[in-house]
């Protein structure tokens, strides 16, 4: 495997002491179809992570057992079948027993006309690896993004449905109309309505505790609005404006999806500008103000941006991935001081049109891998392999 860095800034190269990070990639799956979306959570309560590879161009939805190391086949099981145009899922353990909850969306189309937008909660029946049971709680047209937060600090999550546009919006403009933000109480499963407050698409969703005191967990946009942050407290949601991102003419305008990462304690967001765009883009807070550094604009349909601490330094790396143009997989470093400069390693030259991918120690090792999926294959990027 071949590992290249590029300079992004004229001061951005690695020296000799910083010596690139070593991933091995493993291929998990070669025969899926519009491969869309990977979680990382333990479904059969055996203390590690599988993961679910959704797959919008096939009816089933299916995950992988870890066999917790690489040497080892992951077994494929089947949550659920008859689910054409799958999109999102989401997993949490609601009822405690060690295995989690999903809510699923299907029958999904960008435009809101074609789209069904089906939304569903997939249970176990005993056996995580016989097919689930599931009920469908909701209809909304281009249901898109799922996760679960505790938005009141209660300890109790909910279930929130970032909606790709409103009813009214249609291609390729999509500005007629904004953006729905739900949730979805376990037990009830109501749907409530955060804001429809996010014009055109709003395609990414990032869950976190905004402040480091918080119970509560904060909703982070990213839309063609830019970037805001929702809030719940007790006089109700609010909204607040981070950024407009990309300022260029819609449809390929503000922000396409978002992550949260750490300097040590300096807390920046990293992004994908504009709308399935060409940068990833950081933010970092001075005082009131966000201020907004490019650091590549080499992206083609850029699609999936994560954070996390893959060398153990304290400080947080960001992975990139575009779905077409190159079809490579990135990984970006800071360097020192306040305003430090990045630079880029490919992680996967030419394999990997990442339409998504998760951050976890998939072996338990200590060190933290990357999982990615593309239209027809499954990833695993296990860290430090050969140091």
């Amino acid at each position: 495997m071949r590992f290249a860095v590029l300079a992004l800034l004229p001061c951005a190269l690695l020296s000799a002491q910083t010596p690139p990070l070593r991933f091995t990639p493993h291929t998990l799956a070669t025969n899926l179809k519009g491969g869309y979306q990977v979680v990382a959570i333990d479904l059969n309560h055996d203390g590690k992570p599988d993961l679910i590879a959704l797959a919008s161009g096939m009816p089933d939805l299916a995950w992988y057992e870890n066999p917790g190391s690489a040497d080892k086949p992951w077994v494929r099981h089947v949550l659920a079948s008859g689910l054409p145009r799958l999109i999102n899922c989401a997993a949490e353990d609601l009822d405690g027993d060690g295995i989690p909850e999903l809510v699923v969306a299907w029958e999904f189309a960008n435009d809101a006309s074609k789209s069904i937008g089906k939304v569903g909660v997939l249970t176990h029946d005993g056996d995580p690896t016989k097919p689930w049971k599931l009920k469908e709680i909701d209809q909304v047209p281009t249901s898109h993004r799922l996760r679960w937060a505790d938005v009141d600090g209660s300890g109790k999550k909910v279930a929130v449905n970032a909606v790709l546009t409103g009813p009214k919006a249609s291609p390729p403009a999509y500005v007629q109309d904004n953006a729905p933000l739900l949730i979805y109480r376990p037990g009830e499963w109501k749907r409530e309505t955060v804001s429809v407050a996010n014009n055109g698409v709003m395609h990414g969703v990032y869950i976190v505790k905004w402040n480091p005191k918080d119970k509560r967990d904060s909703i982070l946009t990213a839309s063609f609005s830019g970037l805001h942050l929702f809030q719940l407290s007790a006089k109700g949601w609010t909204r607040t404006e981070i950024s407009k991102g990309d300022p260029v003419a819609c449809p390929k305008c503000g922000s396409s999806d978002v992550a949260v990462g750490h300097l040590g304690t300096k807390r920046f967001l990293a992004a994908i500008e504009a709308w399935h765009g060409n940068q990833v883009v950081l933010y970092s807070q001075k005082g009131k103000v966000w201020q907004r550094e490019k650091i590549d604009d080499s992206l083609v349909d850029g699609h999936t941006i994560v954070t996390a601490d893959f060398d153990g330094d304290g400080r947080d790396e960001v992975v990139a991935g575009n779905r077409q143009g190159a079809k490579s997989l990135y990984l970006y470093r800071a360097g020192i001081g306040d305003r430090p400069a990045w630079t880029r390693q490919t992680l996967d030259e030419g394999g990997m049109a990442a339409a998504a991918c998760t951050a976890v120690d998939l072996n338990g090792d200590g060190k933290v891998d990357v999982a990615c999926i593309s239209g027809t294959m499954l990833k695993w990027y296990e860290n430090g392999v050969g140091r």
